[in-house]
């Protein structure tokens, strides 16, 4: 019997395909267009002269090539694959649409030929976490899991190696379900703020991408919303829908007296988990309300005891002269930055500042001045910061230091050089890298690389 891979792949050997974007999702689909004898086109902005060797690759192996500045243009194309960062409505795709195009995504092509069960994840914050522990969850259970989606791992390349009993776990950008027509199984949203502006139009349509991780869902499938948060709260699915609430709301997975319990039964300890913060006890509410059913308590409370984290999330990076210093550049938005301060019992000196994605920092400022002793800005919303900081009926000038610094590694020998021993340098800059980074991954490994250096 042919998979629903192979046919999918075999029905595209008469086709122009046009794929956007030659990142790291796209270019393992390439290979599988070559591989099944597919007319293929790859499309991107990078000019020739700064093309990685990967890219030349799959030149040499038969993808033609458009790139540089006018890589869009005068393109044909019966299937285009789009690239996550480019909007729906670029006018190089609304054209090809018009002359007959079909759009899609190396994602969506996921979700139509994966064999195995898909729990989705997205989110404005929490998503990675939240999608690592569901994923290590159901592996201590013993479960076969494929992580990747946004998280980094295209799995669109792995789909012949899982087996209809395995997990596909998966992290969504906003960006991936813009035009998604397809939802997963288990669907969950761990909350929503202000954030990616810069690229979606306005809020409506941030929200309106993410709720298609639950909008194609049929009656059996399961929606998993946060209780507390005021836009996420009024998502109901078309199945069944969970909710999991920290703040004693009525839900199906709740915290009391330092305990989480999903429905009325006790299931872990507050203190059990190794993760600081209380953002992260959220995380875990969310992922125990998934892995209802799949999963044990006792493999639950496992978890929670032995997980660490991951790279780049209130990550500790070195203790040097008694000061503690924090990797938390995943933090590119306000919300995440207020979820690391709250992590601390005490005062920290923050790092903070980058690329500016058009979002409102208002909500910062009280949180600074709550949390922080030290603030060290730089970037495009350092002053935006600072702004949001001195408009505070809580800021004292004096009480609280602002140091403005040129670029990020000023900021951080700036930070260092304002600790003693006993303090918290916490990085997470509530912004994006793009300013000076390739992406927040990159900005992390040059904080840590400065940071074991000092």
């Amino acid at each position: 019997m042919i998979s629903a891979f192979e046919q999918y792949f075999t029905s595209l050997k008469n086709k122009k395909i046009a794929v956007f974007g030659l990142g790291v999702s796209n270019r393992p689909l390439v290979r599988l267009l070559l591989e099944f004898g597919c007319d293929c086109i790859g499309c991107d902005r990078t000019p020739r002269e700064k093309l990685e060797q990967e890219v030349l690759d799959l030149e040499a192996a038969g993808c033609k090539l458009s790139v540089g500045e006018s890589y869009l243009d005068n393109l044909e194309a019966d299937l285009v694959f789009r690239t996550p960062g480019m909007h729906p409505g670029n006018p190089a795709l609304e054209e090809l649409r018009v002359k007959g195009a079909e759009v899609t995504s190396e994602m969506e092509a996921f979700f139509e030929v994966c064999p195995c069960t898909i729990l989705a994840v997205t989110g404005s914050d929490g998503k990675t976490t939240t999608t690592t522990l569901v994923s290590e969850m159901l592996k201590a259970e013993g479960k076969t899991v494929w992580l990747g989606g946004n998280i980094g791992t295209p799995l669109l390349p792995l789909v012949r190696q899982m087996k209809p009993e395995d997990f596909a776990v998966v992290e969504l950008s906003s960006f991936q379900l813009m035009d998604m027509k397809r939802s997963p199984h288990v669907a969950l949203v761990t909350n929503l703020a202000p954030n990616h502006l810069d690229v979606h139009r306005d809020m409506e349509e941030y929200v309106e991408a993410k709720k298609n991780i639950f909008r194609f869902q049929n009656a059996s499938d399961i929606l998993v919303i946060n209780a507390d948060n005021e836009i996420t709260a009024p998502f109901i699915g078309n199945g069944i829908t969970r909710s999991f609430s920290r703040q004693g709301k009525d839900a199906d997975v709740v915290l009391k007296n330092s305990m989480i319990y999903r429905n009325g039964c006790e299931v872990l300890k507050k203190s059990d988990i190794l993760l600081p913060g209380e953002h992260n006890v959220e995380n875990y509410m969310a992922a125990i309300a998934v892995v209802q059913g799949m999963v044990s308590d006792e493999t639950i409370r496992h978890v929670a005891k032995t997980f660490g984290g991951v790279e780049h999330r209130i990550e500790l990076v070195r203790v040097k002269d008694g000061v503690r210093y924090y990797n938390d550049s995943i933090a590119s938005s306000p919300s995440r930055t207020i979820a690391g301060l709250k992590s601390f019992s005490e005062k920290v000196i923050l790092i903070a500042g980058g690329y500016d994605k058009q979002i409102p920092y208002d909500v910062l400022g009280p949180e600074i001045c709550r949390h922080v002793k030290v603030l060290v800005l730089g970037g495009a919303t350092g002053p935006k910061i600072r702004q949001a900081v001195e408009n505070c009926p809580d800021y004292i000038p004096g009480k609280l230091e602002i140091v403005d610094c040129a670029d990020f590694a000023s900021a951080v020998k700036a930070a260092a050089a304002a600790a003693v021993s006993g303090d918290v340098v916490l990085m997470s800059p509530a912004s994006a890298a793009f300013d000076q980074f390739k992406n927040f991954m990159v900005r992390g490994q040059f904080f840590k690389k400065m940071v074991m250096e000092l």
